[in-house]
């Protein structure tokens, strides 16, 4: 039976009146990675720091690594390493030097910490500007230096919060490897991201997280399967999608839903089909939500 890194039961967290958390049950396999998607102000941010002892939950129980993180923090902040939303780099000081004064301040000696750095500049395709000054970085390679200085000390588990917003395709893509890789030597990795791309090409388990609860749990191809048969998209004349239609794909209701478009489709329009994305799960589970919500 495979460990479970992170477990969380019942966790509840308010801010005032604004109840942020409502009730997260989670469970993450050692060696998994695993996601957390959902939209700005859905509470994984918060989730993140009440995992990394940064903010204490107000109901629930929450283990990191088998330690409590209300009562055993320090076992907690031993066995993780966090990179958050906005590269904590030292833009004065070199890539070189950002890496060894992370590894002195995390107990290494002055050698091994030169050792280190070197081995991580290597990891992160640093090299090249392992003496310039991290001001003159570009946004993909802060969040590359920013990922290698949170595992100076190797940790079991890395906490990653939104680790490519804004970033190009290619940089996006590029940290996209590294973090295969680190799932590779064994590290638990938990991230939380908007990106639905990202889920999906990274996750072995993805949770769906919307106004403080969760709302879908499972693989990409579970929580996929959950939207049915194929997705009908209707494209304009210039080319442009015009709407798409989830169907349970059986020959009836694809026949109703093209009975229906050849009154409504604009005019020059032309049909795809394909299978659902990440981008239709996450559409249909919250557009439900909203309207339980409401109801």
């Amino acid at each position: 039976m495979t460990p479970i890194a992170i477990e969380i039961a019942g966790l509840r967290k308010a801010f005032g009146h604004q109840v942020v958390l409502d009730g997260i049950d989670l469970a993450v396999p050692a060696g998994a990675i695993f996601a957390l998607l959902g939209p700005n102000g859905a509470g994984k941010t918060t989730l993140i720091h009440i995992l990394s002892t940064l903010v204490s939950p107000d109901a629930g129980t929450v283990r990191v690594a088998g330690h409590d993180v209300v009562a055993d923090k320090t076992g907690v902040k031993r066995s993780i390493s966090l990179t958050g939303q906005y590269a904590a780099v030292d833009e004065v000081l070199t890539a070189d030097e950002n890496l060894r004064m992370m590894g002195r301040l995390c107990g290494l000696s002055a050698a091994s910490s030169r050792m280190r750095a070197m081995e991580l500049l290597e990891q992160f395709d640093l090299v090249d500007v392992a003496h310039k000054r991290v001001k003159t970085f570009s946004g993909g390679m802060r969040r590359r230096l920013d990922l290698a200085i949170s595992l100076v000390v190797k940790r079991p588990i890395l906490f990653l919060d939104e680790p490519t917003t804004g970033l190009d395709t290619y940089s996006r893509r590029a940290l996209w490897d590294i973090i295969l890789q680190l799932a590779k030597e064994g590290i638990t990795i938990f991230l939380t991201t908007q990106y639905l791309e990202e889920a999906d090409r990274l996750a072995d388990l993805i949770a769906v997280i919307n106004g403080g609860k969760i709302v879908a749990q499972g693989t990409a191809k579970e929580l996929k399967s959950r939207i049915g048969g194929d997705v009908l998209e209707v494209r304009n004349a210039k080319d442009e999608i015009d709407r798409e239609i989830p169907t349970n794909g059986t020959i009836g209701e694809i026949k109703s839903v093209l009975d229906d478009l050849a009154r409504t489709a604009p005019e020059g329009a032309r049909l795809n089909i394909r299978r659902p994305s990440m981008d239709d799960v996450f559409v249909a589970l919250t557009t439900k939500q909203k309207e339980e919500s409401a109801s």
